[in-house]
């Protein structure tokens, strides 16, 4: 058996699952992914590449003329996501430059919506957490928002969002956009939720980081695979999803394992500069209108093998699970497919969405499938171990 028939034994024998997830927590909960918060250089300018590229709408903008003096913050949403790019006015704010100037533009936070926010922080403080910022509120004519931040993995954020009490858009302090007219022209992408978010890690720190997620969160262990089940000639890696106790937010954590030449963990770790946010998994109902609408806006995504899809046939042939999407069509848009007996999900990954080979961005379309394409991982290692050649990083 060759190399890439092997894949497909993983998605079936290999990943593990974890059935027991411990206690419900008595107090807070966690609701969603609420927005996330990436750090750039200049985030008028970053706002408007995703509205470009990707289809978000302006949602919300802070600056000079609503009296915020330090930071500009641009809110774009695609309908439940919202991504905020954040720049500095001041530079001796040294925090914000110095991470952006070391990391290069990043992803900074990500903010999880809570019910009984205090509950969740007195629980973490009691457990060793790092807390950035004790609770504050926000207020506006359409309520308050109460906000807290830990920090987590890296230079990395969570806030704690509890908007229970707050009818408004987004935020309190932002002024709220107009529809960007760019969009008459070209075509609607329906993306519907975030996924889950994934942070690399150097090399043996995937076990502290998960375990922050347990004992300061109360997080669960979700699903995970190690070096042994997920590698190619040259490169593997060992991976553990976090979630929260009713699975409505998913934390991978990745970490490099040894192999002949550098993982594409390990690339990232040294152009980041440590532990961060490595991609984005975004959910939709139609994985082919959407990426058919992204690739006219000029999204490019990585490059699938032919072999991978004549593989899938046959093995799609004699499988229980029939997927209903046409397999030349998946093939031509280079979508990967991951199936167990019960369902299957389709998933993409983009090219690197910034000049560091740092971050990118997932699109996934889950049919009762509930995993992470461990099927696919080998074939994603070796697509992006292409673009790792051509960087002279292999």
């Amino acid at each position: 058996m060759n190399s890439l028939s092997n894949l497909f034994l993983f998605s079936l024998s290999f990943k593990t699952s974890y059935t027991d997830k411990g206690k419900k927590p008595e107090g807070g909960r966690f609701l969603a992914f609420d927005h996330v918060t990436f750090w750039v250089s200049n985030a008028k300018q970053a706002a408007s590449y995703y509205i470009t590229r990707f289809g978000f709408e302006p949602l919300a903008y802070k600056g000079l003329e609503t009296g915020s003096r330090q930071y500009s913050s641009h809110a774009v949403r695609l309908n439940k996501i919202i991504f905020v790019f954040e720049g500095q006015y001041n530079p001796e704010e040294t925090d914000f430059v110095n991470e952006v100037g070391y990391h290069g533009d990043f992803v900074k936070d990500v903010a999880f919506e809570v019910e009984n926010l205090e509950y969740i922080l007195n629980y973490a403080k009691k457990q060793g957490a790092v807390v950035i910022r004790d609770v504050w509120e926000e207020k506006d004519e359409f309520g308050v928002v109460k906000m807290a931040r830990l920090k987590t993995y890296g230079d990395n954020t969570h806030t704690l969002v509890d908007r229970s009490q707050y009818k408004g858009a987004f935020l309190p302090g932002y002024q709220m956009l107009q529809k960007d007219p760019i969009h008459q022209f070209l075509p609607k992408v329906e993306i519907n939720f975030i996924d889950h978010v994934v942070g690399n890690q150097p090399d043996n720190c995937l076990e502290e980081a998960a375990s922050w997620y347990e004992r300061c969160l109360q997080f669960h262990r979700f699903w995970s695979v190690d070096d042994k089940q997920i590698c190619t000639e040259y490169s593997s890696l060992r991976s553990v999803v976090m979630a929260n106790y009713e699975e409505t937010v998913k934390m991978p954590i990745n970490e490099p394992a040894l192999g002949k030449r550098k993982s594409q963990i390990q690339e990232y770790v040294e152009y980041h500069g440590g532990a961060g946010v490595q991609h984005i998994a975004l959910n939709t109902e139609d994985i082919i209108t959407a990426i058919e609408h992204l690739r006219a806006r000029g999204v490019e995504f990585l490059t699938i093998p032919p072999k991978y899809y004549k593989l899938i046939r046959e093995k799609l042939a004699h499988s229980k699970v029939k997927v209903a999407e046409s397999i030349d069509i998946l093939e031509r848009l280079n979508i990967l497919i991951d199936y167990d007996d019960d369902g299957y999900l389709l998933q993409i990954f983009t090219k690197n969405t910034q000049d560091r080979p740092t971050l990118f961005l997932e699109v996934i379309q889950r049919r009762n499938h509930n995993g992470f394409g461990a099927g696919n991982f080998k074939t994603l290692f070796e697509s992006i171990e292409i673009e790792q050649e051509k960087r002279g990083n292999l």
